[in-house]
This record gives C-alpha cells, sequence and structure tokens, in this order.
C-alpha cells in the first residue's frame, strides 16, 4: 500500500476498521488481492477522508454507498444506486434495486478514469 494512501486512511477511520479490510485483503488470492489494493488506492486518493468499515463481510465505504468484493475470478466495485439518475445508472453492471457493479478482471482492466468519475457522481450527496 502507498504511503499517501495509508497516510489518508489514518487521517479518517481508526486503525481497527482499517486492519479488518488489510486483513480481508491479505486474505485472497491473486489477483484479485492486487487488483482490490488498487481500486482501495483509487478510492482513498479520489476521496482521501472518507469512511473505510467491513459491511456485508466486505470492505465498504461512505456508509455503504460503494463497496469491493473480490469474487472467485474478478473483483466487483460496487455503487450504491440511491443518488443516480437512470442514465448514470447505465454506466454500471447488473440488476440490482439498490446497487450495481463494475466488473474487474486485471489489473490492466482497472479504468482508472472511468472508477473516479463514477467515485464522484455516486459520492455527491
Amino acid at each position: 500500500m502507498h504511503d499517501t494512501c495509508v497516510k489518508a486512511r489514518r487521517n479518517c477511520i481508526s486503525d481497527k476498521m482499517y486492519k479488518a479490510v488489510d486483513d480481508y485483503l491479505e486474505k485472497k488470492e491473486s489477483p484479485q488481492r492486487e487488483i482490490c489494493q488498487k481500486l482501495r488506492e483509487i478510492i482513498f486518493k479520489t476521496m482521501p477522508h472518507i469512511k473505510e468499515e467491513m459491511k456485508w463481510g466486505v470492505p465498504s465505504y461512505a456508509n455503504g454507498r460503494f463497496y469491493l468484493v473480490s469474487l472467485k475470478d474478478h473483483v466487483n466495485l460496487g455503487f450504491s444506486l440511491k443518488t443516480l439518475s437512470e442514465t448514470e445508472q447505465k454506466l454500471l453492471e447488473g440488476s440490482g434495486k439498490t446497487m450495481r457493479h463494475i466488473e474487474i478482471r486485471s489489473l490492466e482492466g482497472i479504468d482508472e478514469k472511468r472508477i473516479v468519475d463514477l467515485l464522484k457522481i455516486v459520492g455527491k450527496e
């Protein structure tokens, strides 16, 4: 984890909470672990004071507005639909009524600009 990301986390959450997320990530297989770590870094770079916690058994951010879940062959970065227009919801995958996601299968498959844009859209009040 990059120092800037670690410092950002320490500014916004307790050691216990991010330790739980660290533990979750350490148990994941490669490449999902590295994908999650990169996504986590992007989240904290975009929103340095965001709250990180374990919720629903996975890393969750901004009181459940975003989540990371490592699955067998990919990682989902999930987003709450609560503040999204129908047009914005179409930027996401899945058919959930309250949450949708983007699916990432490799480090090379991370589109940082798209992720930052989605984080900003979903993170708006």
